[in-house]
């Protein structure tokens, strides 16, 4: 697949299916996101892989932090939380690790950074043949998921990238006009 067709093409693929991303396609899709615009070379990126019973533990991270905000919370709702991460055989947490008070490469622009690291992930598993599926959703921003990720006060999480193999069918990918969102200074 040629450059120009894989970022024409991409598209998120909501059902997933095993068999997660084998060691060779991970290693590739870690390299892309590793060629992420970083200013002063910080490498503002940190990866969170979650396959088997690691998915499970996420899942309970996301039902504890339900719980936190709402202790009456119904159990539907805390399994329903705990479902989450078993969508996909794997999930790849993006997290910008932010390095604070750097005046040249201030933290919006490291979490950017992080950002385009998740979307190489995103276009890597596309060439592979691979689904992806980016979520973010309250639990990126929920601190109890915050602190059982181990985050730095500074940190955020970017993405929660779902990868597996292409289950269902695929949505057309929707074109648009490039001159509805440009302005043109001449």
């Amino acid at each position: 697949m040629d450059a120009i067709t894989l970022l024409h093409e991409r598209s998120s693929m909501g059902k997933l299916t095993e068999p997660a991303p084998s060691a060779d396609q991970l290693s590739a899709i870690y390299q892309a996101a590793l060629r992420a615009p970083d200013h002063k070379e910080l490498r503002p990126w940190r990866f969170i892989e979650f396959s088997g019973e690691g998915r499970e533990r996420l899942g309970e991270l996301f039902a504890e932090a339900e719980f936190q905000e709402d202790p009456h919370a119904s159990d539907d709702t805390l399994n329903s939380a705990r479902k989450k991460p078993l969508r996909a055989p794997m999930i790849i947490a993006v997290i910008a690790k932010v390095t604070p008070d750097l005046p040249k490469v201030p933290k919006i622009e490291q979490v950017i950074s992080a950002g385009c690291a998740a979307h190489g992930i995103l276009l890597a598993a596309h060439a592979l043949g691979l689904g992806a599926m980016w979520r973010s959703g309250k639990y990126a921003f929920d601190p109890v998921v915050r602190k059982g990720l181990g985050l730095d006060e500074d940190d955020e999480v970017v993405a929660f990238i779902y990868l597996g193999s292409l289950a269902g069918r695929h949505k057309p990918v929707a074109t648009h006009n490039s001159a509805d969102f440009v302005e043109r200074w001449n």
